[in-house]
């Protein structure tokens, strides 16, 4: 059985002022994805059927459930009929860890923190960022007018989130990832990233989608600095960028955004900024 495709062509009726007509949309695939740790399944998330290997590597490192990639000792996808396995088998520590904190969660493709079982899991501190680079405005912009052009799979569907990891020192996207859930492109990427040995320390991330706290957590998880975003944060998201570090640059357009933590990050054509 395969893998069904990230998105589909179906029938429609245009319904417009001066009439209607059938029509053709491509529309994205949302398919059940389990995460499965030997004979355990931990998590179910409703996502996008694309770069499951990343998914489930993400998914491992923002969870807290691995520290690096190589913890995982094998990875498979494996098709049903309901769904798709993300089949993984961890070393040893990392496994006898995961069962002492057993949980199942079902997630809904708009919730990142859908069946959380503890108020603590939900509301977890961010862990802190350390890193000192430093972005010009004029970066910043280049990479909110660039990630559309990777956004393939919006491109046709016009309903999926993005995140695009933007190297300062290659001045260009090293990984977009896409998905109907925002934060499964954001674990998407972050398996991405680990998978080919970038570090997110040397760069910042732009996402198509609002700020939430689950999307700062993942983020610091993996060590990101700077989160950009085309929409404004919620509180709890910026009360939790404060205390890890992290620089929040939100409703960000080709021309404008705004810096709401820790805007020494961010040079500017104005004036360099300091702490």
């Amino acid at each position: 059985m395969a893998t069904p495709p990230p998105s589909r062509n179906v029938c429609s009726r245009l319904v417009a002022h001066n009439g209607a007509s059938d029509a053709t949309r491509a529309i994205p695939e949302e398919t059940a994805v389990a995460f499965t740790y030997g004979s355990v399944t931990f998590a179910v998330m409703m996502a996008t059927p694309e770069h499951i290997e990343d998914f489930a590597a993400g998914f491992s490192l923002t969870e807290g459930i691995i520290e690096h990639t190589s913890e995982i000792e094998s990875l498979d996808v494996v098709p049903h009929e309901q769904g798709i396995e993300a089949r993984m088998l961890l070393a040893s520590m990392r496994d006898e860890q995961l069962l002492s904190r057993r949980r199942r969660l079902a997630g809904p493709a708009g919730c990142g923190l859908c069946g959380i079982e503890s108020l603590e899991a939900a509301v977890r501190v961010a862990r802190e960022v350390r890193s000192e680079l430093r972005a010009g405005s004029d970066v910043i912009f280049s990479a909110v007018a660039s990630l559309r052009k990777h956004q393939h799979l919006n491109a046709i569907t016009r309903a999926v989130h993005a995140a695009g990891f933007w190297s300062v020192e290659e001045d260009r996207f090293m990984a977009v990832r896409e998905d109907v859930g925002r934060h499964n492109a954001l674990d998407k990427l972050a398996g991405a990233l680990a998978r080919a040995n970038i570090d997110a320390k040397d760069g910042f991330i732009v996402l198509s989608s609002r700020l939430s706290i689950e999307l700062v957590q993942k983020a610091a998880t993996i060590g990101c600095q700077m989160l950009v975003a085309v929409s404004a944060p919620t509180n709890f998201a910026l009360r939790a960028a404060e205390a890890a570090g992290m620089t929040l640059a939100a409703v960000a357009r080709e021309d404008s955004f705004e810096i709401f933590t820790h805007p020494w990050r961010v040079v500017t054509a104005v004036s360099n900024e300091t702490r």
